[in-house]
């Protein structure tokens, strides 16, 4: 599967490819922290928000999540190759996503937290 997913290249030194394999935890750590505020926030806040916007909280959580867990599969990948091509390290795609759906959520919860 190494040949496959990285074809070319030298192997780099095992401590950056150990560095990159933390970053990349740590990113599925994140996701799985969305995913458990998803699931909180539509079993436990009934009482404070409107279904729809509970629900749409909840899903916009969940679908987060499950793109920074593959967001962070891609990103290990692009930057072993990079690492292994003596390239440049790519940009990193996930991070403008997190930050911009992580205000829109906090921007929702604050609203509705300010109303009630």
């Amino acid at each position: 599967m190494a040949e496959w997913l990285l074809p070319e290249g030298t192997e780099p030194d095992p401590r950056f490819t150990l560095a990159n394999e933390r970053t990349f935890l740590a990113w599925v750590r994140t996701s799985l922290a969305l995913l458990a505020g998803g699931i909180a926030i539509e079993a436990f806040t009934s009482d404070l928000f409107l279904e729809p916007v509970r629900k749409g909280l909840a899903v916009i959580l969940l679908l987060l999540g499950m793109l920074l867990s593959a967001g962070a599969a891609v990103r290990w990948v692009r930057v072993e190759r990079s690492m292994r091509n003596k390239a440049p390290l790519p940009i990193p795609l996930i991070v403008p996503l997190l930050a911009g759906a992580g205000a829109l959520v906090a921007a929702v919860v604050v609203v509705f937290v300010l109303w009630r």
